[in-house]
């Protein structure tokens, strides 16, 4: 629990007014500090997070998906490039497999996106996944207040692919963009029908060229796909659009979509009644992974684990029966 004295510390306060400020530096100490696995950092980390709380909430959240080869790198860059140059502040948050050995980011996106990162008023920041669950980071949520709390108005999270992290990364941004390259049929037949479920947003990228034609056609396909789904929203159909990355082509419009979707989601308040449900989530997900942490260190219930489990293997005991038991153990019953 973060103490009074930690939370109106002179350190704390001095940092929270570099970031409000824009500081880089002061920023990029504060990520380090949200992902730090210590202790007495991630007291600091939550009474930072305390003190600029009221600074965010002022963006547009955006999760960024694709299949392999889509181009997401480049678009990601064609696009932020779009945002900045308009006048936007960009931060782009990016979920890394973790490297086994050191734990750390393996995909190296600054080098992926060299123009974006040398735009001013643009930040990246790529994160471990940790081995959490989905393979998102665990503290990406308090990375991307940090950065909304630092003036970036735009926030791109962008995960590893298609697969299980995606509903993870759905749930903690306003609206979920899946990109697809221009093929159809077995194509279509091979994205997931949770995934496609989950975009607001679809857009057919590398339309360009020879490849137009094949686009246009896996965009008429994709259109009829989702409109045999139920939409998630009563006020949004999910829209299927094509771009251009390499030629910054459909990008405009694709931006002017996103603003219809802002304000058809304003309608009824959908838009803040599903951030306040996401922070309520976010609470019971911190809740129970804290808890299995406290559960798999206390010594006691750490000395049961692996017998419990092989008698469970063994048929010896229930699952159940034998989760209770670890639980009387860690409560001292």
């Amino acid at each position: 629990m973060t103490n009074k004295n930690q939370k109106n510390s002179p350190d704390i306060t001095e940092m929270a007014t570099k970031i409000r400020e824009g500081n880089r530096r002061a920023l990029a100490r504060a990520i380090t500090l949200a992902e730090s696995i210590r202790d007495d950092h991630q007291e600091k980390s939550q009474a930072l997070l305390t003190q600029l709380l009221p600074d965010t909430g002022k963006s547009i959240r955006i999760g960024i998906s694709g299949t392999p080869g889509v181009g997401k790198s480049t678009f990601i860059e064609a696009f932020g490039r779009f945002l900045t140059a308009g006048g936007h502040k960009v931060a782009v948050l990016t979920i890394d497999p973790s490297s086994k050995r050191t734990g750390g980011s393996i995909l190296g996106d600054k080098t992926r996106m060299e123009e974006l990162s040398r735009d001013p008023n643009a930040y990246i920041r790529p994160s471990p996944s940790g081995g959490s669950l989905g393979g998102v980071a665990r503290r990406t949520r308090e990375v991307m207040l940090l950065c909304e709390a630092a003036g970036f108005d735009v926030i791109l999270i962008e995960t590893v692919g298609v697969g299980q992290s995606e509903t993870t990364v759905a749930d903690m941004v306003d609206m979920f963009m899946l990109l697809l390259a221009p093929a159809g049929g077995d194509e279509l037949q091979g994205i997931k029908r949770g995934v496609m479920e989950l975009a607001d947003i679809i857009v057919i990228n590398k339309a360009d060229g020879e490849l137009i034609p094949v686009a246009r056609q896996a965009a008429a396909e994709y259109r009829g796909a989702v409109g045999l789904m139920r939409p998630k929203s009563k006020n949004w159909t999910p829209k299927v659009l094509m771009t251009s990355a390499l030629k910054k082509e459909g990008i405009d419009k694709l931006w002017e979509t996103i603003g219809k979707y802002r304000k058809a989601r304003a309608t009824d308040n959908e838009l803040n009644i599903q951030r306040e449900e996401q922070a309520a989530a976010w609470m019971w997900a911190e809740l129970g992974e804290s808890l299995m942490n406290r559960l798999k260190s206390h010594e006691q219930v750490s000395a049961s684990l692996e017998p419990m489990e092989k008698a469970v293997k063994a048929g010896d005991i229930s699952p159940t029966a034998a989760a209770q038991r670890l639980l009387r153990t860690f409560l001292g019953k």
